[in-house]
Parts: C-alpha cells; structure tokens; sequence
C-alpha cells in the first residue's frame, strides 16, 4: 500500500469518527463558521467539529504545522477534500484570515507575524475584515485617501472605507492606508493591521435591495495604531504588492463560492420541485436544456479551477487567471439563481412566508447582482483578462 492510499484510510477513518452527523449533508451558506470573539455557535456539533479540525490542522491543512496548519502535501489536501464531499462534511470554518490574510502573511509577513495571527486563525479565534474599497476608490483602488501619519510611537488613521463585508463583527482588519502622496498613486501604500475595537473605529451596515447585506461602511476617525513592529505587512509605503497578491486569492475564493460552491445540481432541484414524467425527465424540454447546461458548465468551471489551484500549489502565480475565474464564477451563479428562479415561478417572488423560508431564493437571486461588483467589477476583470490573458491592445 503507498503513502497516499494509507493516508486515504486513516484520512477516511478520522472523518468518520470525527464528524458530526448534523455536520454533514448539503451546505448552505446558513451553515457557515465564520469563528471569532463575536461568534455565537449555531449548535454544539458545530463548536465540536471546529474545534477537532482545527486541532487537526485541518482547517488550514497545506499551512504549516508551526503556524497551525496541517502541513499536509497538495497531493493530500486533494485526498481530504475529496473524502470530505464524499461524507458531504462541512467545511468546519470559513474566515476571510484564511482565504485572503492568511495566504498574504505567508508570503509577505515576518516569522513574528505569522506566529501571532495564523494560530489563532487557524482555530477560529480572531475573524477578519478587509479595509479596501472606499467612496470614490472602488475600482481604482490605487487612488485611495485613507491617511496613516508617522506619530513616533504610533500611527494615526483617518479615512472611511466602504463594502466592508462583516465590519460590524470583526476583530481585525487588514486595511490599505496612504502613508505618502509624493510618487505615483500606486506607490505610498501600507498595507496595515490593527483591531476593530480600537478607538475611533465605527461602522454602519449597508441593507442592499435583497433585505440583507454582509457589508458595512466603516469609519476611522483618529485611529491610533501602535508601532508594535507587527501592523505593517511588507515594507511601508510598498502594500501595493500585497495588496493586489491578496486580490488574487480573494477573487479565487468568489469564484469557488459562486461558481462551485453548490451542492446540488440544478437538474435535480427542478425534478424534485416540478416532478417527472415516466422516464424521469423534466417535461418543459427547454427547461432541461438549460438545467443540463448549467450543471455541465459548474463541472466544467470546477474542472478548471482544480487545474489551476494545481498549477498554484506547485509554484505558478495565479496572475491575471483570477480575473477570468472570479468572472465565470460570477456569471455561473448569477444563471444558477435565475433559473432556479424560472423553476420556483411566481410562487419564489414570495417575500416573507414560511413557505418560501423567508423568500430565502428571492433573497438570494437578487444578492447575485453584487457578485458582479465584489472583488473587482466585471468590467474590470473584462479588461483585465483582455490584456493581460488575450493580450489585445490597448
């Protein structure tokens, strides 16, 4: 028996004895851990199956064992996410630490910052929100005003920052502040960390047209952030690289939530909702087709990203691809809740029956518009990909 088959087994036997049977079925997002010092958990099976994964290293499993990880090969975090969908295990946590900030401290931070912040990521402790975006600075991102100022002792933040996801229950941000103005908007960017609870940090939730938001605006009036030796990441006035390093991983993780993050094909929704004829088809045959195209493109879609995350685990950068990935994922699940709209009729455009759990698919249909605005807008990507990937001019 090889390696990998003996790591399969015991792989495979953890999971059993380990994973709760209420942890395990088809996920939605109402299932999600999102961790930290604000989370209230769900049941006692979910607090039970973080806290065993975590121990494992396997809520991180590629990170290294120092910093709490698994330090498990790509060849095995292949085998553990298979034998997990295989039980349909839930994902144990889901945090913004580990999709984006994670990736970037490996890359960019000090021995120093890794050990303070991936342990505690690791095990659900510290949640993460992300200080982009602002009014004004969306897609060019580089124009941001966010201002740090050199105190001596500390730094001083003022600047409002907006789509904030989760704002309101972070512990942290990674925030882009402008530390000088001197040189090309690019240039003068510090890519910094500190806590939500310091003073002067407040924020406000943004209702979008679904009735419900992740996002905030969040404010920074006088920020004092200590110079600890561990709140800037890279070199001051150099977060640009991490920045746009961070950006890749993060239009990476959309493109897996939109695009091949369901469980259930769309084919299978609808017999189940429409019913069969005798031959166990769908009747509408135009319905059928759409519902078959959709699934063959989330395999497909799911395909491509295996191949890259491949090509990224042994060395490859990701590049301008995450452009095309969070691009396809977006326009995936923007089809995906439209027809599932066309497949519920009218009855979905209920808003508030128990029926229609709280017109949770209206809900959802309409929250898809903001994939195309998340993460970098399509227009954005377009472009991106076009000279970057197509290379087309200018």
């Amino acid at each position: 028996m090889t390696d990998l088959e003996t790591f399969r087994q015991e792989t495979r036997a953890w999971l059993e004895e380990n994973c709760p049977q209420s942890m395990r079925g088809d996920y939605t997002a109402d299932d999600a851990c999102w961790g930290g010092k604000k989370w209230v958990f769900k049941s006692e099976d979910q607090k039970v199956w973080l806290e065993r994964m975590a121990e494992k290293g396997w809520t991180v499993p590629t990170w290294p064992k120092e910093y709490g990880g698994g330090g498990l090969t790509k060849e095995e975090n292949e085998i553990l996410r298979e034998e997990m969908k295989r039980i349909k295990a839930f994902p144990p946590h889901e945090n913004f630490g580990i999709s984006m900030l994670g990736p970037a401290l490996l890359k960019f931070g000090t021995h120093e910052q890794k050990a303070k912040f991936l342990p505690p990521i690791a095990r659900g402790e510290i949640r993460w929100c992300q200080g982009y975006s602002e009014p004004g600075s969306g897609s060019d991102l580089a124009s941001l005003k966010t201002k740090a100022e050199d105190k001596g002792d500390h730094w001083l933040v003022n600047g409002q920052k907006v789509w904030t996801s989760y704002a309101d229950q972070a512990d942290w941000i990674f925030c882009l502040t402008r530390t000088d103005n001197s040189g090309p908007k690019h240039q003068g960017i510090t890519f910094m960390l500190f806590s939500m609870e310091s003073e002067g940090v407040s924020t406000k939730p943004i209702k979008l047209i679904s009735g419900r938001s992740p996002f905030c605006e969040t404010f920074l009036d006088d920020v004092k952030v200590p110079k600890t030796g561990l709140e800037v990441v890279g070199e001051i006035g150099e977060g640009w690289r991490v920045a746009t390093y961070l950006l890749t991983h993060e239009r990476e993780m959309i493109s897996g939530m939109f695009g091949g993050g369901a469980t259930r094909f769309i084919g299978q929704i609808a017999a189940q909702e429409l019913g069969t004829d005798e031959n166990g088809a769908i009747e509408d045959d135009m319905l059928r087709a759409r519902a078959a195209q959709a699934d063959l493109d989330g395999w497909a879609f799911l395909t491509l990203m295996k191949s890259i995350k491949d090509r990224a685990e042994a060395g490859d950068s990701l590049g301008a691809m995450s452009s095309a990935l969070k691009y396809y994922g977006t326009e995936l699940n923007k089809r995906r809740y439209e027809l599932m709209m066309d497949i519920g009729g009218s009855d979905e455009l209920e808003w508030e029956t128990d029926r229609n759990k709280d017109g949770d698919r209206a809900r959802s249909w309409l929250r898809t518009r903001a994939n195309s605005i998340e993460g970098g807008t399509s227009e954005i990507q377009l472009n991106i990909i076009a000279k970057r990937i197509l290379e087309l001019p200018s």
